[in-house]
């Protein structure tokens, strides 16, 4: 049943704008803020656009909440109040003490869709996790993208379901106790789809980053711009009850103002809190090693909740694998001694020498005032895999024992852990970049750079992986066969046993930095972290090591594989073997 509807639009661009509502065409009047409105007879499910100028060609709405025929076709209506939550009881969970399962919906299942993997959630419940993290499933060109070519914000991604799926994951996750934190994109649009330029001025006068043009947050008519960054947020955590958001790449976020877009956000998000009675999350990315950005506002940070902790990483996988190339040199350089240091102050450039930067980095912790659970620590994530040149997991790399001890030092370190999908059981599937885009030049550009960039490295081009092959896609999807046999499921009932142990023991998460010892011996590939009364053990060693506590254990909580030896103060370790220790 049709009803008036008004339309708005902002486009200060354009001179002219005419909007097309299931097929008929209507002027649109301009106000002086650049806002562009027409008040039409409109179903509650049209299919709409705008004419921008002397084009007659019909653009999505910028904020467009749903877009059936893909990023190019017309936008349709969506009331996100129709859906009926069964969700009520959800009072939401803070991320202090929790664990995050980062997922892709497209490779999570062989379906790639949201209403399959709501068939896996049982899976993570048993994992013992407690959010669920989506990749960005903003719309895309394509069929399938690995996340970060997003050009609608508002929209989800038709070919996983829409929007309406998304409210039923969302809500399915809380009925089964878990809290959902969503990625999303702020530093840059993707390359193939974006028509927000003809709309507005979204992009800044001769700013740049990694990616292309940099998001105008300062410039001339920036106001609106930020206004279309904030109304995003404020929609996936009030419309669709989501838990949190992820902050792609924030350091790429050029901002001149005296209030950053970020405290801005973390402000606005805090009020939406208090109104909808449940804890907000914003968990940023960031490449400064500047704790300002998890500090509280009120002690003059910018109020985000937590970031992620690539030094933990870097320091973790380059103990494991043994590699010291690129940005792992500095780690690679510092053997357990770098390991150390991020597990008793989360970040190893805290205003370090960088060699991969060719300059200091970073700021120091205040560990005293800046609790562990404010940054996320994980062996792996979809950066530091689908970013490699083939895609490979450490399980590619490393021994399922070896696995086993990066686990025990994820899972029991002060931070918040976070696993990749797939990880719990060592996946032998890997993660690859992957792109369908339909403009044959961005395809080609893509898959080009792509080689180009890897050969740069040193990696023959034919091995790297071309993204717009559809067979790239489908072998990064994981294969949920692999849980019921070895040695798959030994490593999953790692993951299951640790997870249970953090919630039975508080040693296990204790966010406090300043009371985390870690003692280490290079020459023995020896690591003993001190969890209040418990000890953590690990022998990255090939062969059985004696190593000396600071007191008697008295017993063996959790053992990666045979139980260590227990002789007074002297533990004998398996080869590559880790273990938690009573005292």
């Amino acid at each position: 049943m049709s009803a008036p509807v008004e339309f708005a639009v902002w486009a200060p661009v354009p001179e002219r704008v005419r909007l097309q509502v299931d097929g008929a065409v209507h002027e649109m009047r301009r106000d002086d803020a650049g806002w562009w409105r027409a008040e039409v007879e409109a179903t509650p499910e049209a299919d709409y656009g705008y004419l921008l100028g002397d084009d007659d060609t019909p653009r999505p709405d910028p904020r467009s909440r749903r877009q059936p025929d893909g990023v190019h076709g017309l936008s349709r209506r969506f009331d996100p109040s129709a859906h009926a939550w069964g969700d009520r009881a959800w009072t939401g969970r803070p991320l202090a003490g929790g664990v995050v399962y980062e997922l892709h919906v497209g490779t999570f299942t062989p379906e790639g869709t949201l209403d399959a993997a709501v068939e896996r959630l049982d899976h993570l419940v048993d994992l013992g996790v407690d959010f669920v993290e989506l990749l960005p499933v903003n719309g895309f060109d394509g069929t399938h993208n690995w996340g970060y070519d997003g050009v609608l914000w508002y929209t989800v991604q038709e070919s996983y379901g829409g929007p309406a799926a998304y409210q039923r994951f969302v809500d399915a996750c809380h009925q089964r106790g878990l809290g959902v934190v969503q990625d999303v994109v702020y530093n840059h649009l993707g390359p193939s789809g974006n028509y927000l330029p003809l709309f507005m001025p979204v992009f800044s006068e001769g700013g740049a980053n990694t990616w292309g043009e940099s998001v105008n947050l300062s410039g001339p008519d920036s106001d609106e711009v930020r206004r279309y960054v904030l109304d995003n947020a404020l929609m996936w955590l009030r419309d669709m009850h989501v838990d949190g958001l992820r902050l792609d790449a924030v350091h790429a976020l050029v901002d001149e103002r005296a209030t950053h877009v970020l405290e801005e956000l973390a402000q606005e998000v805090d009020r939406l809190s208090v109104a909808v009675g449940r804890p907000l999350t914003l968990i940023a990315e960031s490449d400064l090693n500047d704790p300002r950005t998890v500090t509280p506002r009120i002690a003059g940070g910018l109020g985000i909740s937590a970031q992620w902790s690539d030094d933990f990483h870097h320091a973790l996988h380059a103990t494991l694998t043994g590699e010291g190339q690129g940005y792992y040199a500095d780690f690679a350089a510092a053997g357990l001694g770098g390991l150390a240091k991020t597990l008793t102050g989360a970040f190893f450039h805290d205003g370090a020498w960088s060699s991969f930067r060719r300059r200091h980095h970073g700021r120091p912790v205040d560990t005293a005032a800046l609790p562990g659970w404010k940054f996320l620590g994980y062996l792996q994530d979809h950066d530091q895999i689908g970013n490699r040149a083939v895609g490979d997991r450490v399980s590619a790399s490393v021994s399922p024992g070896l696995l086993a001890v990066g686990a025990t030092l994820v899972l029991t370190s002060p931070f918040t852990p976070m696993l990749f999908m797939g990880e719990e059981w060592g996946a032998a599937t890997p993660w690859q970049f992957f792109t369908s885009h339909t403009d044959p030049e961005i395809g080609r550009a893509t898959a080009e750079g792509r080689k180009g960039e890897f050969a740069e490295h040193g990696w023959d081009a034919d091995e790297v992986p071309d993204p717009q092959d559809p067979e790239t896609f489908r072998r990064s999807k994981l294969d949920w066969s692999e849980p019921g046999r070895e040695p798959h499921a030994r490593l999953l009932e790692v993951h299951r046993t640790l997870l249970r142990l953090r919630r039975q023991h508080p040693d296990l998460v204790d966010p406090d930095l300043s009371a985390v010892e870690v003692g280490w011996d290079d020459d023995d590939r020896l690591l003993v972290v001190h969890r209040g009364a418990l000890r953590v053990v690990a022998n990255l060693a090939g062969e059985p090591r004696e190593v000396d506590l600071d007191r008697a254990a008295t017993g063996v909580l959790f053992a990666t594989g045979d139980a260590p030896g227990l002789d007074g103060t002297t533990v004998t370790l398996p080869a590559e073997s880790a273990a938690v220790l009573t005292t």
